[in-house]
């Protein structure tokens, strides 16, 4: 085939991956924006930001636990169909956080976001796969990437918006707008000109080993990832460098701000970089360098932490080792289980991250239960 010829036989897929690119950075808004909403919610109610956070909490475990389900109408009833409920569902999250006036109001909105989150997540990972079977791990690294790098671009829009016009205004022109936006870029998704012949059932990857290393090796890197993040406050404040000044390229931050931003930039450029080396070189390969890296980096930052620098250095390393799982791990179900059901099958590896985030909570609720006797046993001490 010509250069011509393939350029324009590769269009309409780059096409279709730059749909759920756009579908993508529109939908993480329900879980990168939301931040900005816990101050002025509090502010007005009172509930309190750990009850407020909750809602967060349900977003993301619902999210991840439905993704198969959702995954499962993609392959069953087309994309379009599934991203466009999405839609519906992402739009219905953040209008009823406007009218929210109860928790319990709020964590209902909370299952819809996840429901949304599911629909658009599950549909465009699988839509992507269908469509690039030659470089499907760049092409899914970009649509994964899309979730959390390029969203950050409507991080300070939401801001100002929030500023000038309150909380529930910007909850009702995002919500509406973002709904508007996936649905809209729903109704140009197509069908993949061709799939694999179906591999048993979508359950069938169930009954293998190959999977279940898979889902394990998934679960220990997100694991790993999180409990690292979450102490990145404690270990910055252990060495007293969350406020010192680090400059990379022309930018100047406190370490600790730094560090947290780098997530979006070294966990977004790892998803394309591994999903293309994983078709290069194989996805185990991808794989096992990533996490490697990803291991070492940890075990590194609590030695490298005594310098702003390095602080920050350590922790892009965690997040890069981290965001190529994302793309690298679906490729891969696709490759060993083929693509008629990778959008379930793909979803059902996703449900790791709903694990980890259970056992988080879990654990957080052990921690607070033994403190709140530590400090009982203190008192009557006392």
């Amino acid at each position: 085939m010509s250069g011509d010829n393939a350029i324009e036989a590769r269009a309409p897929a780059l096409v279709q991956v730059a749909l759920t690119v756009i579908c993508m950075v529109v939908a993480a808004n329900l879980q990168y924006g939301w931040q900005l909403f816990v101050l002025p919610l509090d502010a007005r109610f009172q509930w309190g930001r750990a009850e407020i956070h909750y809602a967060f909490t349900i977003l993301v475990l619902s999210a991840a636990w439905l993704t198969p389900f959702a995954g499962y109408a993609a392959d069953r009833f087309g994309t379009r169909v599934t991203v466009v409920c999405g839609g519906v569902f992402a739009a219905l999250n953040w209008v009823a956080n406007a009218y929210a006036d109860a928790l319990p109001a709020l964590y209902m909105a909370a299952l819809a976001g996840g429901a949304g989150l599911a629909c658009v997540y599950g549909g465009c990972i699988g839509h992507t796969l269908k469509w690039c079977s030659r470089h499907r791990g760049l092409a899914v690294g970009f649509t994964a990437a899309g979730f959390g790098t390029m969203s950050a671009a409507t991080v300070l829009p939401i801001h100002y918006v929030i500023a000038d016009i309150g909380y529930e205004r910007a909850f009702l022109c995002f919500g509406i707008g973002q709904g508007a936006v996936i649905i809209a870029a729903a109704f140009f998704l197509k069908p993949a000109p061709a799939i694999d012949a179906p591999r048993g059932t979508p359950l069938s990857a169930l009954t293998t080993s190959a999977f279940w290393i898979m889902y394990a090796l998934f679960f220990i890197a997100v694991l790993a990832g999180v409990m690292a993040i979450a102490q990145l406050g404690a270990i910055a404040k252990e060495f007293g460098i969350a406020n010192s000044p680090v400059t990379i390229v022309q930018l100047t931050l406190p370490a600790l701000a730094f560090a947290l931003t780098m997530d979006r930039i070294c966990s977004g450029f790892a998803k394309p970089l591994f999903g293309w080396a994983g078709d290069r070189f194989g996805a185990e390969c991808a794989l096992g360098i990533g996490l490697a890296g990803q291991a070492l980096a940890i075990v590194a930052l609590p030695e490298m932490a005594h310098d702003p620098l390095g602080f920050v250095v350590m922790t892009g390393a965690i997040f890069f080792g981290w965001g190529q799982i994302y793309a690298v791990f679906p490729a891969l179900c696709a490759e060993v289980y083929g693509t008629s059901h990778c959008a379930m099958q793909s979803g059902m590896l996703f449900t790791a991250k709903g694990a980890v985030t259970l056992v988080m909570v879990l654990f957080g609720a052990v921690l607070d239960r033994k403190s709140t006797r530590l400090n009982s046993s203190h008192t009557d001490i006392s």
